[in-house]
């Protein structure tokens, strides 16, 4: 009888809300490629509130934490879905910990305990925080971490850009202030005059840097908009295919050139304007190499992770990786003319109310220069049109 009760004390904790099955096998779910994945401590909840190292993975709207890397037992679940992600503040009396909860859906009346996490840095906090919140499909504000459509989109009411505003002040201020600069790219910013241009450009402002601005400053503000990018300026659906494009570059044939070139088309528009700009600014930065010490395999090393980056950034990934991101970006940056030619430079159209209602249609590739996306409504009456004359 005895073991009975522990028996249903045990099945009834199992099924906490909000905390899954501890304890049970792999899902079939786990099959599914995860959105992100990584260590984090997990503050138990409990009277004693001490520190678990577990293994997160986050697919769709639910966070899995496991003993080991390998996601052999599922030590629990913590459904995201009308959830709250937070920052903690640090702790003067402890400090060195980057903290940050999720807050579940209350149940009823009843508030639900908030569930704590560590992260190793802060960065990786950070980063944890935006995905979670993208999941939960909380909006992003400002212009770090939203996406290149949205931003490009609302800045064509200042008039027409070819790139994001940031991305434009910042190379025209390195143009003239930062190609003599010894290391630019390599050597970080000071920190906090990067947050407060950041806190300025999510704010709205579109400030403009003072002559006397660090210019390492500005180099390290635009690699952090381009690496918080929600999904980079190469798609991950396209990551793999211009990587495998540099096994072919090695030979003295078309094929890597022409599967290269037809990688590049297959860009939205967006993507590819923001891609040709900066290959053809680091081509620019890389002619006063000998002053600035930054060739073009230095430009492609440090730019590349920025702009070409799996969906998973696992380390031993990006390791391997690194090489051909490298090689990648210092094809597109020396044959920049080549692939990216000015006569494909289009500027986006202003938003129109007809453009508006058109944000769930397929988006139009570089490929399709002139084609635009018809509204469904036109093409019917279009159609409907050649029938009636035909009778």
């Amino acid at each position: 009888m005895h073991i009975d009760i522990k028996k249903r004390k045990s099945r009834s904790r199992s099924v906490i809300p909000g905390e899954g099955s501890p304890g049970s096998p792999r899902s079939t779910r786990s099959m599914e490629r995860p959105l992100k994945a990584g260590w984090l401590k997990k503050q138990q909840r409990s009277l004693v509130k001490n520190w678990q190292q577990r293994y997160f993975v986050l697919r769709g709207s639910t966070l899995t934490y496991h003993k080991d890397d390998k996601e052999t037992t599922v030590q629990g679940v913590i459904q995201l879905r009308f959830s709250k992600v937070n920052e903690l503040p640090p702790n003067s009396d402890d400090p060195g910990k980057y903290l940050f909860e999720i807050i579940p859906r209350t149940n009823g009346d009843r508030e639900r305990c908030p569930y704590v996490f560590m992260a190793n840095s802060q960065s990786d906090m950070e980063e944890w925080v935006r995905t979670l919140r993208r999941v939960i499909g909380v909006p992003t504000s400002g212009v770090f971490g939203k996406s290149l459509v949205d931003t490009v989109t609302y800045e064509q009411r200042f008039g027409p850009h070819m790139v994001p505003i940031l991305v434009q002040k910042c190379v025209e201020f390195i143009k003239e202030h930062g190609l003599n600069e010894e290391g630019i790219f390599r050597l970080p910013g000071q920190d906090n005059a990067v947050k407060q241009f950041r806190d300025a450009f999510d704010a709205g402002e579109r400030p403009s840097f003072p002559s006397d601005t660090d210019v390492h400053t500005v180099a390290s503000l635009l690699k952090l908009y381009l690496r918080e990018l929600p999904e980079p300026v190469v798609p991950w659906i396209q990551y793999q295919d211009f990587l495998d494009c540099t096994n072919l570059l090695d030979f003295r044939s078309t094929e890597g050139w022409e599967k290269l070139e037809r990688q590049i088309a297959l860009l939205p528009k967006l993507n590819y304007n923001l891609l040709s700009y900066i290959c053809r600014f680091l081509f620019e930065v890389q002619l006063n190499s000998q002053v600035n010490k930054m060739n073009v395999e230095n430009l492609a090393t440090v730019m590349g992770i920025n702009l070409l980056k799996p969906q998973i950034e696992d380390p031993i990934t990006v390791m391997k990786a690194t090489p051909q991101i490298q090689k990648m970006m210092t094809v597109m940056i020396r044959q920049h003319e080549k692939l990216f030619p000015v006569s494909k430079d289009v500027i986006p159209s202003p938003p129109s109310n007809k453009s508006e209602s058109q944000k769930n249609a397929p988006r139009s590739f570089v490929g399709w220069e002139s084609a635009e996306v018809q509204d469904p409504k036109e093409i019917i009456l279009t159609v409907l049109g050649k029938l009636l004359r035909k009778i």
